[in-house]
C-alpha cells in the first residue's frame, strides 16, 4: 500500500492543467504539476503506480515520492514549488578573505599565465595561507558580488591623462555639436570601415519554427572593401560609398561627393578622425590645384583627438549600418553596394537622427582626469 495518496480538487486540477499546457513557468513547477496530475485518484480515476509515472515522465521514483509527500503533508503550493532549504552552511568567505581575493584578482597573474582563472585564484589563496582549502566555485560567488571577471578584457581606446591637446580638440568638437541647425553651414560627420568579403562554403540552414538559422563556421575570403559614411546628425541625412580600398584618392573623391550633395551650402563643417588619409594634401594629390583649392574652400575640417574616435557621430551610424545591414557573409563588392544603398534609402526615409547630449560641461566633470591640473 502506498503511504501518500494524491487527491486533487476540481479547482486544483484545473490550475495544474493550465500550468502544464500554457504560459511560461519554471520547468520544476511543470514537472511537479505533471506528477500530481498523473498520481491523482480523485473522481474515481485509476491510480498510477510510482513506477508507471516515473517511466512516463522520465523522473526518479524518489522525486515522485517527495512531491506526493509534500502535497499530503504541506499542501498544494508546497508540492509545486520546493521550499527553500533550512540547512545553514558555514561560509569560508568573510570580509577579510573577500578583500584579499579582490586584490589578488586585480594583481598581475603568475608567470606563464595571461590572466587569472578561478582555479588559479583558489590555489593561490591556499598557497598564501589565506585559507586552508578553497574551491573555485566559492571564489566565483565571492567575485560575482563585485562583477569582477579577471579572465576577461575589453578592448578600449584609453586617452592620455592630463593632455591639453586632447581636451582642446575634444572641446572644439563638442562646441560644434552644440550649434543650431543651419542649412547654409551644415555639420557633417565622416568615418569609414573596412569590411571582409566572405563566401559561404556550405549552404546555410534557414530558420524554421522551433529552430534557429545555422551557418557553417567555415568560410572563404574573397578580398576586402571599404565603406565610407557621411552623416548629418541634425538633419537625419547620410551619404555612403563602397570602394575597393581606403586610400587618399578614395577619400578625396568621397569629399567631392559630399560637396556635390550640398550644392547650396556656403561652407560644410566636416568632423572626422585624425587619420593620415584625411588631409587637405590628398585633394591636391587627386585633383588639379585649382579644383583642389576650390573643393577645400568649401569645407572646414575638424578632427577628433587621437584616442577620441568616440566623439565622431559617424561612428554611431556605421555601427547601426553594420548591425542592420552587414552582419552577414557577403562575397562580392557589388552586393555590398546594393545592400548599403538600400539601407541608406530606408534610413533616410525614417529621418533617423542622433540625439547627442554630451557637452563640454559634462566633459569637464566626467573626464576631469584628462584635463591638466594647476596649483593654486
Amino acid at each position: 500500500m502506498e503511504k501518500y495518496i494524491v487527491t486533487l480538487s476540481v479547482e486544483e486540477r484545473e490550475q495544474l492543467e493550465a500550468i502544464v499546457s500554457k504560459g511560461s513557468h519554471q520547468s520544476r513547477k511543470i514537472i511537479n504539476g505533471l506528477i500530481l496530475l498523473n498520481c491523482d485518484v480523485s473522481s474515481g480515476r485509476a491510480r498510477r503506480s510510482t513506477q508507471e509515472v516515473s517511466g512516463v515522465l522520465h523522473v526518479s521514483e524518489r522525486k515522485i515520492d517527495r512531491v506526493k509527500k509534500r502535497f499530503v503533508e504541506e499542501g498544494y503550493d508546497a508540492a509545486l514549488v520546493r521550499p527553500p532549504s533550512q540547512r545553514i552552511y558555514d561560509s569560508k568567505i568573510d570580509g577579510e578573505l573577500e578583500a584579499r581575493l579582490i586584490a589578488l584578482s586585480c594583481s598581475e597573474p603568475p608567470e606563464g599565465q595571461a590572466n587569472w582563472s578561478l582555479r588559479l585564484l583558489a590555489q593561490r589563496a591556499v598557497e598564501l595561507e589565506y585559507v586552508d582549502s578553497l574551491s573555485h566555485e566559492t571564489v566565483r560567488r565571492a567575485l560575482k558580488k563585485t562583477k569582477l571577471k579577471p579572465w576577461r578584457k575589453i578592448g578600449w581606446i584609453i586617452p592620455p591623462q592630463a593632455n591639453a591637446e586632447f581636451v582642446a580638440a575634444m572641446e572644439n568638437v563638442l562646441d560644434i555639436y552644440h550649434r543650431s541647425y543651419d542649412a547654409a553651414r551644415p555639420v557633417v560627420c565622416m568615418d569609414e570601415t573596412p569590411r571582409q568579403l566572405i563566401r559561404q562554403t556550405r549552404e546555410p540552414i534557414k530558420a524554421a519554427p522551433g529552430r534557429l538559422a545555422r551557418e557553417d563556421y567555415e568560410y572563404e575570403r574573397c578580398g576586402v572593401c571599404n565603406v565610407f559614411m557621411a552623416s548629418e546628425p541634425l538633419a537625419g541625412r547620410r551619404l555612403t560609398k563602397v570602394t575597393e580600398s581606403r586610400t587618399k584618392v578614395q577619400w578625396a573623391h568621397f569629399v567631392q561627393d559630399i560637396a556635390q550633395a550640398y550644392p547650396d551650402a556656403q561652407r560644410i563643417t566636416l568632423v572626422m578622425d585624425n587619420l593620415n588619409t584625411h588631409a587637405a594634401a590628398a585633394l591636391y594629390e587627386t585633383f588639379p590645384a585649382p579644383q583642389a583649392k576650390a573643393l577645400w574652400d568649401r569645407f572646414e575640417f575638424i578632427y577628433t583627438p587621437k584616442h577620441g574616435s568616440w566623439l565622431n557621430m559617424a561612428e554611431i551610424e556605421l555601427n547601426v549600418m553594420i548591425k542592420q545591414c552587414l552582419d552577414r557573409r557577403i562575397d562580392n563588392i557589388d552586393t555590398v553596394r546594393r545592400e548599403v544603398s538600400a539601407w541608406q534609402v530606408r534610413r533616410d526615409q525614417l529621418k533617423a537622427r542622433i540625439n547627442w547630449q554630451f557637452t563640454t560641461g559634462d566633459a569637464r566633470i566626467k573626464l576631469s582626469r584628462l584635463y591638466p591640473t594647476f596649483e593654486a
